[in-house]
């Protein structure tokens, strides 16, 4: 239960701390348009981020549902959501009371989702995740480097699609966040496979995969490109389909939870990896039985996502289609 305290801190902090939906427009932050198709789920995404964001500014975490939205964007709700919950446990000083409330109650079926949102608001204050918070899943807490490169990338395209890497994400977390860098480049290229295709081939050789694998998450995630478009994006991605495909089974396994797998999904997920998103799904549930017990080590989640492109290989034969 929020104290008095803690409702005078959220009252206090609601409206400069707010999301104005307008700022986060694609166009007018000057992302590449997408097409008819694509361009209203693209909008729909961003619109249910700050719906989350702001509607956990003024309720409690309990009280979060987001029923009134499609139950294939309630995700992107709970990432926003996630990311102003920890915001406010950050300013507060509560050590994650309210995130892990939320974690362990109406965010429950989207745990991807919320470690992402963390890292948003980590990137946000410009503190390595998981400082001053005690909360999060021992291997999932690794996502919040992925949302800290969304946020990068989000807000900073130019110097990022350019190749810039923060001092904080440099080392052995920068593949993780460069996943989230791929998953923001999705809705930087409108969802272009051509547009996408020249960005990544700006970076480095070796951080080229990781981007791919934002994008197969991204691209499975949102469902919002046809399927010919889908065929454009594994013909310009012909060294990366194993790292498409991990992305794709993150998003199959977080829609999976949540009860979100749509028709649209569905159909990214069979195209990125070549099986139903029960099947890749599982994937990432097989490769956690070789994580460690104990602390989870960011060599650890590396470990996770390869055994994950290995069960790919494996069900495909290395064959895309």
């Amino acid at each position: 239960m929020m104290t008095a305290s803690g409702s005078l801190l959220r009252s206090l902090l609601r409206r400069p701390l707010a999301l104005d939906v307008n700022d986060l427009d694609l166009g007018r932050r000057g992302f590449a348009p997408a097409s008819p198709q694509a361009q209203p789920a693209l909008d729909a995404a961003v619109r249910s981020f700050a719906t989350g964001y702001n509607a956990a500014l003024t309720q409690e975490p309990d009280e979060l549902a987001f029923t009134r939205l499609d139950p294939g964007l309630r995700g992107f709700a709970f990432e926003g959501a996630a990311m102003s919950t920890a915001l406010l446990d950050l300013l507060a000083g509560t050590r994650g009371r309210r995130l892990h409330a939320l974690h362990n109650g109406a965010g429950q079926h989207y745990p991807h989702l919320i470690h992402v949102g963390v890292g948003w608001a980590y990137a946000r204050m410009r503190l390595r995740p998981w400082t001053g918070i005690r909360s999060g899943h021992r291997l999932l807490r690794w996502l919040a480097w992925d949302g800290w490169g969304f946020h990068q990338a989000f807000f900073r395209p130019v110097p990022v699609f350019s190749g810039r890497v923060e001092r904080a994400a440099q080392g052995p977390v920068l593949p993780i966040r460069d996943q989230g860098v791929g998953r923001a480049l999705w809705f930087y290229a409108g969802a272009e496979p051509d547009r996408i295709a020249g960005t990544i081939a700006g970076f480095p050789p070796n951080r080229r995969a990781d981007l791919w694998a934002g994008i197969g998450l991204a691209a499975s995630y949102t469902g919002a490109q046809s399927a010919d478009v889908l065929d454009r994006l594994l013909e310009t991605s012909t060294d990366y389909h194993e790292h498409l495909a991990q992305g794709s089974a993150f998003a199959a396994k977080a829609h999976d939870l949540s009860g979100g797998v749509t028709p649209q999904v569905a159909a990214a997920v069979r195209a990125l990896t070549g099986a139903e998103p029960q099947t890749a799904a599982g994937w990432t549930d097989e490769a956690l039985h070789a994580v460690p017990d104990g602390r989870v080590t960011s060599h650890d989640y590396e470990g996770w996502r390869a055994r994950i492109r290995h069960a790919w290989t494996l069900h495909t034969g290395g064959v895309t289609r």
